[in-house]
C-alpha cells in the first residue's frame, strides 16, 4: 500500500510540475511585447498618447474659434449699435426732398381737322 501511495505522489508531483512549466509559458507570452498583452498593453498605450494630442489639438482650435467668434459678435454689436442710431436720425428727415423747381415746358397736342357734316348727308 506505501508503494501505491509513493507512485501515486509522485505522479501527482510530475503533473504538477508539467502544470507549472506550461503556465510559466504561458506567462511568458503574456509578458511578450509583440505578441501578448504587454503588446496590447503598450499599442493601447501609444493610442491613449495619440488620442490625448489630438484632443489637446481640438481644444486649442475650439479656443482659436470661440476667441474669434467673440470678436466677431462684438464688431457685431457695435454695427448694430450705429445702424440703430441712423434709423433713429433717418426720423428727423422730412418725408419727402424738396423738388427743385421745373422750368414749364410748352404742352404740344395735336388736334384733329373737323369732319364735314353736310357732306355725309
Amino acid at each position: 500500500m506505501a508503494l501505491i501511495s509513493d507512485i501515486l505522489l509522485i505522479l501527482g508531483a510530475v503533473a504538477a510540475t508539467i502544470y507549472c512549466i506550461i503556465l510559466s509559458k504561458r506567462l511568458q507570452n503574456f509578458k511578450d511585447l509583440d505578441k501578448g498583452i504587454g503588446g496590447a498593453v503598450s499599442v493601447l498605450s501609444s493610442q491613449v498618447e495619440t488620442l490625448t494630442q489630438a484632443l489637446n489639438q481640438a481644444q486649442s482650435s475650439a479656443d482659436q474659434s470661440n476667441s474669434s467668434l467673440t470678436e466677431l459678435t462684438e464688431r457685431a454689436e457695435s454695427v448694430s449699435q450705429r445702424l440703430e442710431l441712423l434709423m433713429a436720425s433717418m426720423h428727423d428727415l422730412p418725408s419727402a426732398p424738396p423738388q427743385p423747381e421745373q422750368k414749364s415746358q410748352p404742352l404740344f397736342s395735336r388736334r384733329t381737322p373737323p369732319q364735314d357734316t353736310d357732306s355725309a348727308a
